[in-house]
């Protein structure tokens, strides 16, 4: 772990928790909703542009993650009744567990291979929820129970109580993601991601390497999945179809791969993109076959526009934005110049001034001497 940046980290996320706090106590309860829904993502997007943007691998399939996450979580709840913090911990592992059995079929595919491989288990995964009804509910899901906790009040607002717990988690994934892409594994992802070869001759276990980005990225899409179940209150297989591992994907693209504030920036274009297409539209008299295809159309064009402007995505237009106003960023480090520590010929030992004066720049046969170069400028 990076030590140094640590603190700096904890107050970003403690200023981040503080206005999030603020926010939804003065806003209405659908914005709380929207805060919760942006804090799913940023967890979902933060751990898929830590796989895709630092370990070099593409998936398409990290809503079954996110199911995986959810159903472990609805199935905890109902037959056991655990505390959720403990349910949380519970399915982050047994997402772990899903993530390191197909990290290590991944780590022997490349390129399009190991997209199509993710493909298909984002779109099988959820049929199984139809395969076996009694257990997993088939079409109709599972219904979670979660409510406020006593003693915040019986007047409490549960959408309040639920925007602050996905944000917590959030900010607490995002903490320790910062800290390890700071880390030797974080400088070993890179080194797998640039050129594997290289990394492996410089000592990296190239195929640990590439398990552990899975493991950690697909952790992250359990927790989502969980934080999921417990805002929308229902875990159904129509919920975690490929729609969502590409809108995951696009979310990364759109705020910048290998960039946790990318992550941020891509979950607001996520949530609130299609909720204001859809105003739009409805304002302005269409009809509703019409305005549902107007949020996919709103992606389209903004994903367009951020790569053909800002090929890094939104967080690389920042950047540079901030380089515009002279602002340097915190991780760029001056490299103080190296002094020239040679001695002066007059003070060195005798041989090493012969090897001095023999090494000095002597002018070229033809050339004016050095007073006649004077008197000639002047």
């Amino acid at each position: 772990m990076n030590v140094q940046s640590t603190p700096r980290v904890l107050g970003a996320a403690l200023a981040v928790a503080v206005v999030v706090a603020v926010l939804s106590i003065r806003l209405s309860p659908f914005r709380d909703y929207q805060i919760a829904e942006i804090a799913i993502e940023v967890t979902a997007v933060a751990g898929l542009t830590i796989l895709t943007g630092l370990s070099g691998q593409v998936s398409l399939g990290h809503g079954a993650f996110m199911a995986i996450g959810a159903y472990a979580t609805a199935l905890l709840l109902l037959h056991l009744s655990w505390p959720f913090i403990v349910v949380l911990v519970i399915a982050a592992a047994i997402t772990a567990i899903a993530g390191a059995v197909v990290g290590v079929a991944a780590a022997r595919l490349r390129g399009p291979y190991l997209a199509g491989a993710t493909l298909l288990l984002g779109v099988a995964l959820p049929a199984v929820a139809d395969a076996y009804p009694g257990t997993f509910g088939g079409d109709q899901g599972l219904n979670v129970v979660f409510s406020t906790p006593g003693f915040l009040g019986v007047s409490f607002p549960l959408t309040r109580w639920q925007a602050w717990v996905c944000s917590a988690v959030a900010l607490v994934t995002l903490v320790l993601l910062a800290n390890l892409s700071r880390s030797r594994v974080g400088r070993n992802w890179r080194a797998v991601r640039d050129d594997e070869v290289a990394a492996a001759l410089a000592g990296v276990n190239v195929a640990r390497a590439r398990v552990l980005a899975f493991v950690v990225s697909a952790t992250c899409a359990g927790l989502a999945g969980a934080l999921l179940a417990i805002v929308t209150e229902l875990v159904a297989p129509g919920a975690f179809t490929i729609t969502l591992s590409i809108a995951l994907l696009t979310g990364a693209v759109i705020g910048g791969l290998g960039t946790l504030p990318g992550a941020v920036w891509g979950s607001l274009v996520i949530v609130l993109v299609p909720t204001y297409a859809t105003d739009v539209a409805t304002s302005h008299g269409l009809s509703s076959s019409v305005a549902s295809n107007i949020p996919v159309a709103a992606y389209g064009v903004v994903l367009i526009l951020v790569m053909l402007v800002f090929p890094q995505g939104i967080q690389g237009a920042v950047r540079w934005l901030l380089g515009l106003a002279g602002v340097v960023p915190a991780r760029a480090r001056r490299v103080a110049p190296v002094p020239d520590i040679s001695p002066d010929a007059s003070e060195a030992p005798a041989g090493r001034r012969a090897a001095l004066l023999d090494s000095s720049p002597r002018p070229s046969e033809g050339s004016p001497p050095q007073s006649q170069e004077k008197e000639d400028t002047q």
